[in-house]
């Protein structure tokens, strides 16, 4: 609970006035000026090469921008929605930082990759720990340290290592003392962020990755991959109070993804849109999404609309599913202020 009232009070400055459509009237509001992104697919907007990815073949991006962007979904990820949370643009790729104007490095960098994690995974971009790197090697030339201190870092966390060490065909039983591998990483990638100056760091929960549809069944959820999920949710807690509990200001903040997706699967966004995500546990893009064969036959089905779909593939939300999420985390966060 202390978790999610830190969460709270740190995001509601943030969120309040765009969900509502009114500006906060305080003075002291802190508002970030450039996002730093460091991750996964969720948060990846396009820094894979072209012929390195799925993200960049037809039906990926065809409702935004319309054509294939590297993003892993029909449309805009949650990077995107954060952004505009925030009010600043998306900010740009790693990979597209020497193309276009400066002014394209105001808004801050997406260092995140789709397909990796904390660890090495079967994906051969770089890991969180490398993209720490990356980032590095800009302070001082591209990005000073009053850059950092009105920035906020977004790190996605959504569970590569875990599907990783699954294909490996690694024990269950161990599974476990991989997860406290994961968050003492994950850890030690937070701390170093904020040792470089990043003075706001955000770090998703888990989704119920049992909820995602590679991994669902005929009877729903897989309760048992959830009943992980809660346990590497529950490390990082621990984490984010201690963090915080070191510095003189709460810096470290977790975004709940699991029960927000939860809420959004139950209700089947009735909460947080027009109409229903129908079969919210169908995702829009069957099969093998992005691949034809050799006839050059698609080898996946689409269906008539994205935006009747929580789910864009077996692991992605679509872009309306994104929106669902931060239209759901947003009004949890005015109910908040309501209560203050």
């Amino acid at each position: 609970m202390d978790i999610l009232i830190k969460f709270l009070f740190f995001f509601s400055s943030l969120l309040f006035g765009e969900i509502n459509g009114v500006e906060s009237t305080s003075s002291n509001q802190w508002s970030p000026r450039k996002l730093f992104v460091f991750g996964d697919s969720y948060a990846d907007t396009g820094n894979i090469k072209e012929a390195q990815a799925v993200s960049w073949r037809v039906p990926y991006g065809i409702t935004f921008p319309g054509t294939p962007s590297g993003r892993f979904s029909d449309g805009r990820v949650s990077t995107d929605f954060l952004a505009r949370l925030l009010r600043i643009q998306t900010p740009t790729t790693y990979l597209r930082k020497d193309y276009g104007e400066k002014e394209q490095l105001w808004y801050g960098m997406n260092f995140a990759y789709g397909g990796t994690g904390v660890f090495n995974t079967k994906s051969s971009s770089p890991n969180m720990t490398i993209q720490i790197n990356l980032f590095e090697q800009l302070l001082g030339d591209v990005y000073s340290q009053s850059d950092l201190s009105s920035s906020l870092a977004l790190v996605s966390v959504s569970g590569n290592d875990y599907s990783n060490y699954i294909a490996l065909k690694r024990s269950i039983a161990a599974l476990p003392i991989f997860i406290k591998q994961v968050v003492d990483q994950t850890e030690l990638n937070l701390r170093r962020i904020h040792a470089l100056g990043l003075e706001k760091i955000a770090i998703p929960s888990l989704p119920p990755l049992g909820c995602l549809p590679l991994y669902t069944s005929l009877q729903g959820c897989n309760h048992t991959f959830n009943a992980f999920v809660n346990y590497h949710n529950s490390l990082l807690e621990q984490v984010v109070a201690k963090l915080n509990n070191e510095t003189t200001h709460s810096t470290f903040a977790i975004i709940d993804f699991y029960n927000t997706f939860l809420t959004i699967l139950k209700n089947k966004g009735e909460s947080s849109r027009s109409k229903r995500f129908e079969t919210p546990l169908k995702p829009c893009c069957e099969g093998s999404c992005g691949y034809v064969d050799e006839k050059g036959a698609n080898k996946y089905t689409l269906c008539d609309d994205p935006e009747s779909a929580f789910f864009w593939d077996g692991l992605h939300p679509t872009q309306e599913g994104w929106r669902s999420v931060y239209s759901v985390l947003g009004k949890a966060l005015s109910a908040s202020l309501i209560k203050l």
